[in-house]
């Protein structure tokens, strides 16, 4: 999921250059003192091509995982039943953030699959790794949605609609692709022995779709056009929700007879919150949009529905949340350091808030608006630790040095038979 760490370039005024794929010439006498340090950095580029693309050779699509965490803070801040000054314009800052790293990371990894195709080889047929490829889905519909949640108070609401409408049809398909590409390629060419919460990431993008697709239901013409998207948003919720109910019987049967995940995979037990607060969030978008789209009898079904699913489910969550949190103070007292894992105290969590945020406005409780403001706390100390460590890995160069910084493989499961070239 990293790349390598590209060589250093010697300093000095009689050192030369060995910045790959540069020309080394040596000078035939030793630089004037009074030669201008302007005129020598111009002459020689501070990242070469050649470094950039080595630099993205382990980079792995877990990475979209921060692009999804750094947009949920905005998209789940902007709807907080509270009224909090200036949240909502640190809230537009933070999904500008988003889709700022969204686009870096879209040409990162454009490079990667260009300049490395083996590398993603090895990242399709790792089973460890092949999960995160629902992590591109995820991340292109999280900004999109942001776009029309607070992103359209900076560009306005035909900019954001249009960029909603390109990020939801690419991520819907891709999420739609990966749902069924990621479980065939691990019935057909993974070998596992145990199973893993990464498993939920394929699965659950399509209910992200179905979360974020009621928000383009409204801009549809009216009849044939907004019924279609509103039962596809419907579709995907079943498809998600049945697979998540298929899967995650197997993840929780790993923990009882397998005993703890290792360290690093520790955080993960987190992304079990994804499916359970995403489709907590879609019954609620679904009762917000169905009148006026739907006949009558279906509108009153899905805002009946919205609170008889997402109570229950969110009891479920909290209970989820105390256990896997009693997991991770377990794995830190027993020394776990970060790795990209720790991404997963993000995005989940934060769909549980966006659901506790629907119920509130469903049932109308206070102890619904208190949750979606202590989970929400939560969430943003969260991101700031992950983001921290991020930055940090980032700029020593420990988080793109190799192998170290992929997701830990999955228990039971083979390591790549591809070994890293440098």
């Amino acid at each position: 999921m990293a790349s390598l760490a590209a060589p250093r370039t010697a300093s000095g005024p009689h050192s030369r250059a060995t910045t790959p794929g540069a020309h080394t010439v040596a000078p035939a006498a030793p630089p004037a003192r009074s030669a201008s340090p302007v005129t020598t950095a111009a002459t020689t580029p501070a990242v070469s091509p050649a470094r950039l693309v080595r630099s993205v050779r382990h980079l792995g699509p877990n990475w979209y995982a921060s692009v999804m965490g750094t947009a949920i803070v905005a998209n789940a801040g902007a709807a907080l039943p509270v009224d909090v000054p200036g949240l909502r314009t640190v809230c537009a800052a933070v999904w500008a953030l988003s889709l700022a790293m969204l686009l870096v990371l879209l040409a990162a990894r454009t490079l990667h699959w260009i300049h490395h195709r083996d590398q993603a080889r090895v990242h399709l047929m790792d089973p460890a790794v092949a999960p995160f490829y629902g992590c591109l889905s995820m991340a292109l519909l999280a900004v999109g949605g942001g776009a029309m949640i607070v992103g359209r108070d900076w560009i306005g609401l035909p900019a954001a609609l249009a960029l909603d409408t390109v990020l939801f049809t690419a991520g819907t398909v891709i999420g739609l692709a990966a749902a069924v590409a990621v479980p065939y390629l691990m019935v057909v060419h993974h070998k596992i022995e145990s199973a893993s919460p990464v498993w939920l990431l394929p699965v659950v993008a399509p209910m992200v779709s179905a979360a974020l697709g009621p928000l383009l239901v409204p801009h549809l013409p009216a009849g044939q056009a907004q019924q279609t998207l509103l039962v596809a948003c419907y579709a995907m919720f079943g498809l998600s929700l049945l697979a998540t109910l298929v899967m995650l019987p197997l993840v929780f049967g790993r923990l009882v007879t397998g005993g703890p995940l290792p360290l690093a995979l520790t955080p993960t037990l987190l992304l079990v919150l994804g499916p359970l607060g995403q489709s907590t969030t879609a019954a609620n978008k679904f009762a917000d949009v169905a009148p006026g789209v739907l006949p009558a009898p279906y509108a009153h079904g899905f805002a009946a529905f919205a609170v008889l699913y997402g109570v229950p489910v969110t009891g479920f969550a909290l209970l989820w949340l105390a256990l896997a949190g009693a997991m991770v103070l377990r794995a830190r007292r027993r020394g776990m350091g970060f790795a990209m894992t720790f991404w997963a105290f993000t995005f989940p969590v934060g769909t549980c808030v966006t659901g506790a945020e629907g119920l509130a406005a469903h049932t109308g409780l206070a102890a619904f608006r208190w949750l979606a403001v202590g989970l929400y706390v939560l969430l943003v100390a969260a991101w700031l630790v992950a983001g921290f460590h991020t930055v940090r890995g980032l700029l020593s160069g420990a988080l793109l040095a190799g192998p170290g910084s992929a997701p830990t493989t999955a228990p039971g499961a083979p390591r790549p038979a591809t070994a890293r070239t440098r």
